[in-house]
């Protein structure tokens, strides 16, 4: 090992196991919420808030080290969505 170069421990094939399906139980979520904000004609923008809110406390809840993570994935997504839905600027 050269000088500087640090050691990351790999993961157990299990715990691989599990983070793959917490990241696509995440996906689904998301997926979920926008296809709701996108096609609910009777959600308000208050609901659909809550709605992306709750996403991200849930998001942070399985990934509790990862919100530059989010904020970077969903977060734009999300906030492409409500501005086109509610005409937001």
């Amino acid at each position: 090992m050269e000088t500087g170069q640090q050691f990351e421990p790999r993961q157990a094939p299990h715990e691989l196991v599990e983070e793959g399906k917490k990241i696509r139980r995440l996906q689904m979520m998301i997926s979920m919420v926008m296809s709701v904000i996108g096609q609910d004609p009777n959600l308000t923008i208050e609901e659909a808030s809550e709605l992306v809110a709750g996403a991200k406390r849930a998001a942070l809840a399985m990934f509790p080290d990862k919100e530059l993570a989010y904020d970077l994935l969903y977060k734009p997504r999300l906030q492409r969505l409500m501005n086109e839905r509610y005409r937001l600027q």
